[in-house]
């Protein structure tokens, strides 16, 4: 299932600059020649500009520059649409190559880190999950325990065991405006689901519809999920083209993942 998902990426994928750490002088380095050193940066083998063994003070990195890794993204479409242990699988090397970096302004691995997260918390391994989130406050020290921990907590309580009232309340108050756009736009998508199932279906195209609505820089992926989901319950209810529009508009902002292919299922089976 790995090896079809990797071979649906984007062709250009394989074709992606190097990542490059900057320093506050100018100079570049790709990160991929770097070592981390407790605080300093170590040049494994000599490139252009550096030698081999130098090292580069933490504290002369100003910020990272490169391509988002398409993995990312294709790995929230997987989480989103219930297959989080591919979404793992194919976002755990992103985590893993992008480590050193996870303390430079610019990184890809703390998206990588929380995409994760949430995969671990649906399937339901609070050991990792715990694991990744406590690595993930580490690297964002000024903001203490990350939002993403409390989405965690939540995304963890047992549906068996756990009052549906209470599962959703845990979500609902992860929407509150103290928390960043994008744990309020996760926690009002799967809110979104924990209703749908209820048949509560005013509600939860209520939830999710404020995802591009009140949450738009939560995420493209997050949006174009959301705006499936409320197009299937728009369409249950006999209103095919506001339906349609928000299909038309996950096609635009899925590129990439497959969420783009159920994009295009739900504009054929509209028309």
């Amino acid at each position: 299932m790995l090896r079809i998902l990797l071979l649906a990426l984007p062709l250009h994928c394989a074709a992606e600059e190097p990542l490059l750490l900057v320093l506050q002088n100018g100079r570049s380095i790709p990160v991929s020649a770097l070592a981390l050193e407790k605080d300093k940066f170590v040049v494994k083998a000599e490139v252009e500009g550096f030698k081999a063994g130098q090292a580069i003070p933490m504290a002369m990195a100003d910020h990272i520059y490169g391509e988002k890794p398409a993995a990312i993204n294709q790995a929230v479409a997987l989480a989103l649409t219930g297959k989080p242990e591919e979404a793992r699988d194919l976002v755990l090397p992103v985590v893993k190559d992008h480590a050193i970096t996870a303390k430079i302004p610019g990184n890809f691995w703390l998206d990588a880190a929380r995409t994760l997260l949430v995969a671990h918390a649906l399937e339901g391994d609070s050991t990792d999950t715990n694991k990744i989130g406590k690595e993930i406050s580490d690297a964002t020290p000024a903001q203490g325990i990350d939002s993403f921990v409390l989405l965690g907590k939540a995304l963890l309580l047992p549906a068996i065991t756990t009052p549906v009232e209470e599962r959703e309340q845990a979500l609902r108050d992860l929407t509150t405006d103290n928390h960043p756009a994008n744990v309020r736009a996760y926690a009002s998508y799967f809110r979104g689901n924990i209703l749908k199932k209820e048949n509560k279906k005013t509600e939860a195209l209520e939830a999710f519809l404020s995802i591009p609505c009140l949450y738009p820089s939560g995420g493209l992926i997050l949006n174009a999920a959301a705006e499936l989901q409320a197009a299937d319950l728009l369409a249950e209810s006999k209103r095919r083209e506001e339906a349609l529009a928000l299909a038309g508009s996950a096609l635009i902002s899925s590129a990439g993942t497959l969420l783009a292919d159920q994009a295009n299922e739900r504009i054929t089976s509209l028309k």
